[in-house]
């Protein structure tokens, strides 16, 4: 009879914990993505690679969600045992409650493991893959970096400056600094493009630019001007200034292990600073201090097994 009641209990908080989860995890993912769509208009990344990015973060939402919801979950699971009468059918038939708070300890410890699991070594994996994703993924919308007197530096190295965008998608006085030997290809200093008129192609990889000149500044200061009346240049392949070092959070936390007991000081984001010491701290703190506290949750809610109808029914009686 025990089993049945466990299985029972187990089956009732199980339902209450997915669903919850999920809930909550869809209205956090909706709200990053929408946040994430800088990644597509700003930086230029393609529409595929947001998708994926947006979802390799689900994870990180678990994470942070498992432990609330089961504190939501335990309290719901008794709350409608008690609103139906079952707790007080199973106290009468002489089931200890003690028994009880052992089920939804161990409950507890299931998701501790879980947390543990979550925490450790999927969502630093699942992280430092979507953070390589960004660094390895090129520029694909070539508009995105044309906006309408802005200065637009999404690529590291390259400056573009459109002064106007008309309406049939042609753009006026443009201006393109290639400080980083980007687009140009100079040996050395820095290249700037002006150009009265320019649009995208049709495959918007390149942009042709129209009546302008090409001033090229040589070390020793000398200042090339070429001029031209058509030229395109080619914006397909190339990267932007999205972080792709991973942060402490997207590391693994063996290497973050061997950086605390000063096994790898060579590996990023392990340093003798005290500053990048607190940070690895705090984030095993948060990999393997957190989860302790789901058992905690789990016996503070027990307390709602003392129901106050079943203290009434001891008055009447």
């Amino acid at each position: 009879m025990k089993n049945r009641i466990y299985k029972y209990f187990f089956l009732e908080f199980t339902r209450y914990f997915t669903v919850i989860l999920f809930a909550l995890t869809a209205v956090i993912w909706t709200i990053q993505a929408v946040n994430f769509l800088d990644l597509v208009t700003d930086d230029g990344h393609a529409f595929k690679i947001y998708l994926l990015y947006s979802f390799l973060t689900i994870p990180k939402i678990f994470t942070k969600l498992i432990p609330f919801t089961f504190l939501i979950a335990s309290i719901l699971t008794i709350s409608k045992l008690e609103k139906d009468n079952e707790l007080i059918v199973l106290w009468t038939a002489g089931l200890n409650k003690i028994h009880i708070v052992n089920h939804i300890f161990r409950i507890s410890l299931i998701i501790m493991i879980l947390q543990y699991v979550m925490a450790g070594i999927i969502n630093p994996e699942t992280l430092n893959f979507s953070r390589t994703l960004l660094k390895n993924s090129e520029l694909q919308f070539v508009p995105s970096l044309l906006k309408e007197r802005q200065f637009s530096d999404t690529v590291k190295g390259l400056t573009i400056f459109v002064n106007k965008k008309n309406n049939d998608g042609t753009y006026e006085n443009i201006l393109i600094r290639d400080e980083g030997k980007v687009l140009t290809k100079v040996s050395s200093g820095t290249s700037t493009i002006l150009a009265k008129f320019a649009y995208v192609s049709n495959d918007e990889k390149k942009l042709i630019l129209l009546n302008g000149n090409i001033q090229k500044m040589e070390s020793g200061g000398k200042v090339n001007i070429v001029k031209f009346k058509k030229t395109s240049v080619n914006l397909s392949g190339l990267t932007t200034k999205t972080i792709s070092e991973p942060k402490i959070q997207e590391t693994s936390t063996l290497q973050i292990i061997e950086c605390i007991q000063n096994k790898n000081k060579h590996t990023h984001n392990c340093s003798r600073q005290a500053k990048s010491l607190m940070d690895t701290k705090a984030e095993i703190n948060r990999r393997f201090g957190m989860p302790i506290f789901i058992p905690l949750v789990a016996l503070i809610s027990c307390f709602l097994l003392t129901s106050r109808r079943d203290k009434k029914n001891i008055g009447l009686d």
